[in-house]
């Protein structure tokens, strides 16, 4: 099966052969000040994405580390900003529930979280601009810092195929593979990782774009 996809307003949306949902978008934009103030500068997240690569930035939910959503396969600089294309991991429970609000149109921001290792402060306008991070993750979150930090839910045709339909697709899918894990956890009397609350102590991102 040939994969589906839609591209609306810069990001993309895709269903792969195997069901998983890949999408893409902008985590970060060049130039634009976020609602804090901070403002990233071409070539701040250059050095952090060439030690650390794709894979060894986390996608999480909502900055908690606790919760993993799948895994970024590419992040890369352009003359927009930071473009990333990720992939829903099957079977996660979570990953459904997002899935569920991402195909309503209701969840669609993005945002990092990092470390800053080079940034100044203009004394007039209060915008600090940001020349260099370290990147530790970029979020799908309800209230992005910075408010053109998205990716896309709804709208378009792609191969006959609607991103509603496709986005059906792609739960179903993972809604088989989380409860076959779960039926496994339960033979094993083990909680299903998806149904834990825990508490994340001692660390706190830095939520921007």
């Amino acid at each position: 099966m040939r994969a589906a996809s839609v591209t609306r307003g810069g990001a993309v949306a895709q269903i792969g052969p195997d069901g998983d949902l890949t999408f893409s978008g902008y985590a970060s934009l060049f130039n634009v000040a976020d609602l804090s103030g901070d403002m990233l500068l071409p070539g701040a997240f250059r050095r952090s994405i060439g030690r650390r690569g794709a894979l060894g930035i986390k996608m999480l939910y909502q900055h908690d580390p606790t919760i993993i959503l799948g895994q970024w396969l590419q992040i890369e600089e352009d003359a927009k900003g930071l473009k990333v294309t990720g992939q829903f991991a099957s079977g996660v429970a979570k990953a459904v529930e997002v899935m569920s609000l991402v195909q309503a149109g209701i969840l669609d921001g993005l945002s990092i979280g990092f470390r800053t290792v080079s940034a100044r402060t203009d004394a007039k306008s209060g915008i600090r601009r940001v020349a260099e991070v370290d990147l530790w993750e970029v979020s799908i979150v309800t209230f992005p810092m910075l408010p053109g930090a998205r990716i896309t839910a709804s709208g378009g045709e792609a191969k006959g195929q609607s991103l509603t339909e496709s986005f059906s697709k792609a739960a179903r899918h993972l809604r088989a593979e989380a409860g076959r894990g779960d039926a496994r956890d339960g033979a094993r009397g083990r909680v299903p990782m998806g149904r834990l609350a825990v508490a994340s102590r001692g660390w706190t991102p830095h939520l921007s774009p």
